[in-house]
C-alpha cells in the first residue's frame, strides 16, 4: 500500500533550492544596483521617478530611490533593506552600501557556481570585516573637542563632503555651515526632532536661513487676526487642544421650548461657555495662545482686544516642537491654566518669509532648538535639498557622538561611508567616482584562502 504523501506548502508554492537559486538572487541584486550604480559620485545623476498617483520625485539618494521602487523579488528587497538601515542609522552613504554589497556579490558568483559551500564564503566575510574594523580604528583620532575651532572644521568638512554629490553640492559651503550651527545648538541628546526644516517656494538657495528657535508656517486666521500684536517679549506661552468657537448643531439635535425667554437662554448659555474660557485663558497672564483645535472669529477678536497673538489648528508637530523647546504643557481644558503649564521665550514674532508668514519663538529656555527655513523653486528641488541637509545632519550629529574622525577629509568620494573606506583598500577614484571592484578584491582574497584551506581539510554541511 503506497504511502500517503504530507503537504507542507500549500498548493502553488514555489520551492526553489540550491546553486541555480543563489546564482538567480545574486542577478536580482544586480539588477537593484545597476539601478542606483549612475548615481553615486560628485559627478552622479539624479533620478526622475513618478509613482502611481503622478507624482513626481527627483533625487540621487539611495535610500529614497530604492524605497519608491517596487521591488517584489525577496533577496532583492534584502538590499532596500540594507539602504534603509544605512539611512536610518548614519544617515549617509545608502547608494555606496548597496553597490557594495552587489559588488561583493558579483565577484563571488564564480565561487557560488564552483561548489564553494556558503558556510565557507561567511566565514571569509567575517574575516575580513575584522580586518577592515582593526585597520578603521588604527587610522581613527579622537575629536578634540575642548579644541572648538578644530572640532568645528572638521564638522564643517564631514558636512560638505556628505553635500558633495548633492544636487546642492554649489553651495555646499553655505549649507555645510548651517547644518553644522544647526546641530551644535542643540542639547547633549542630540534630538533629531528638536531641528525642524520648512520649505518656501521661491527665492534662491543662499536666502535659506537658520532660526534658533521654533518657527511654523502663519495658521488660517479670521478677520480680527490682523489686529493683534505681532511681537512679543518674554511672553507666556498656553498650548492648548482646545476648540475655542461656537460649536454647530448636531444634525439630530432638536430642543424643544415654549417662549423666546426660553430660546434666549439656552443661547445666552452657549455664548457663555465660550466666554467663560477666553476670560481664564486672559487671566492665566498668557500673550501667545495655540492650539491644534480651530479657534473662531469670536476667539479672535476677544484676543485681539486685549493684545493677545492666537493661532489656531496648529499642526501637532509644531505645537509638541514648541512644547519641548518653550516648556509647559498641552492641555486639554482651561480650568487648570497655572505658571507651570505656560511656556515662555525670550522673543515672539512673525514674520514675512518669501510669499508666506512665520512664526519665530526665538530664546526657548527648555530645550535648545532651532528651525531651517529652506528656500528654492520648483517643489521637488526643495524637497531634495532637505533630503540633502537631512543626510548632513545626520553625519554630523553621528560624528559628535562617535567622537572619532578620519585625520583627512577627502571630498572626491560620493558619500561619507566610502571616505571612511578611501584609505583603507586604496580605492582607486575613476572620474570621482569609487570603484567598488577594488573594495571587493580584499574580501576575494580572504575567499580564496578559505577556499585553499578546504581542500586541504575537511568541511561539515552540504550544498545549499
Amino acid at each position: 500500500m503506497q504511502p500517503t504523501p504530507v503537504i507542507l506548502l500549500k498548493e502553488g508554492t514555489d520551492s526553489s533550492q540550491g546553486i541555480p537559486q543563489l546564482v538567480s538572487n545574486i542577478n536580482a541584486c544586480q539588477v537593484i544596483a545597476e539601478a542606483v550604480r549612475t548615481t553615486l559620485g560628485p559627478r552622479g545623476m539624479d533620478k526622475l521617478m513618478v509613482d502611481a498617483r503622478g507624482k513626481a520625485t527627483i533625487s540621487n539618494d539611495g535610500a529614497t530611490i530604492l524605497k519608491l521602487l517596487d521591488v517584489v523579488h525577496p533577496a532583492a528587497k534584502t538590499l532596500v533593506d540594507i539602504a534603509r538601515s544605512q539611512d536610518a542609522e548614519v544617515g549617509d552613504g545608502t547608494t555606496s552600501v548597496t553597490l557594495l554589497a552587489a559588488e561583493f556579490l558579483r565577484q563571488l558568483k564564480p565561487f557560488v557556481e564552483e561548489s564553494l559551500h556558503p558556510q565557507t564564503i561567511i566565514r571569509a566575510f567575517r574575516t575580513a570585516t575584522n580586518l577592515a574594523v582593526s585597520k578603521i580604528k588604527e587610522i581613527a583620532v579622537s575629536v578634540k573637542k575642548d579644541d572648538k575651532q578644530e572640532q568645528r572644521q572638521l564638522l564643517e568638512k564631514c558636512a560638505a563632503t556628505a553635500l558633495n554629490s548633492k544636487l546642492i553640492a554649489g553651495q555646499k559651503e553655505f549649507f555645510s555651515k548651517m547644518v553644522v550651527d544647526a546641530v551644535m545648538s542643540l542639547d547633549e541628546l542630540l534630538s533629531l526632532k528638536m531641528i525642524g526644516i520648512k520649505k518656501v517656494q521661491g527665492g534662491a538657495l543662499e536666502d535659506s536661513q537658520l532660526v534658533s528657535g521654533v518657527a511654523f508656517k502663519k495658521t488660517f486666521s479670521y478677520a480680527g487676526f490682523e489686529m493683534q500684536p505681532k511681537r512679543y517679549e518674554n511672553p507666556k506661552i498656553a498650548l492648548l487642544n482646545v476648540e475655542l468657537e461656537l460649536k454647530a448643531e448636531k444634525d439630530n439635535a432638536e430642543v424643544r421650548v415654549k417662549s423666546v425667554e426660553e430660546y434666549q437662554a439656552i443661547v445666552d448659555a452657549e455664548w457663555n461657555i465660550l466666554y467663560d474660557k477666553l476670560e481664564k485663558i486672559y487671566q492665566s497672564g498668557a500673550k501667545v495662545v495655540l492650539s491644534k483645535l480651530p479657534i473662531g472669529d469670536v476667539a479672535t477678536q476677544y484676543f485681539a482686544d486685549r493684545d493677545l497673538f492666537c493661532a489656531g489648528r496648529v499642526q501637532e508637530e509644531d505645537l509638541k516642537r514648541t512644547m519641548m523647546a518653550c516648556g509647559g504643557s498641552i492641555q486639554t481644558s482651561v480650568g487648570a491654566l497655572t505658571e507651570d503649564v505656560l511656556g515662555l521665550c525670550e522673543v515672539f514674532e512673525e514674520v514675512q518669509v518669501g510669499g508666506e508668514r512665520y512664526n519665530f519663538f526665538k530664546g526657548c529656555p527648555k530645550a535648545k532648538t532651532c528651525t531651517i527655513i529652506l528656500r528654492g523653486g520648483a517643489e521637488q528641488f526643495t524637497e531634495e535639498t532637505e533630503r540633502s541637509l537631512h543626510d548632513a545632519i545626520m553625519i554630523v550629529r553621528r560624528a559628535i557622538k562617535v567622537s572619532w574622525s578620519r585625520r583627512d577629509i577627502r571630498e572626491r568620494s560620493g558619500g561619507v561611508f566610502g571616505v571612511f573606506l578611501n584609505p583603507l583598500w586604496s580605492l582607486r577614484v575613476q572620474n570621482g567616482k569609487v570603484n567598488p571592484e577594488e573594495i571587493s578584491r580584499v574580501f576575494l582574497t580572504t575567499v580564496g584562502k578559505e577556499k585553499s584551506s578546504r581542500r586541504k581539510g575537511s568541511t561539515l554541511g552540504s550544498n545549499c
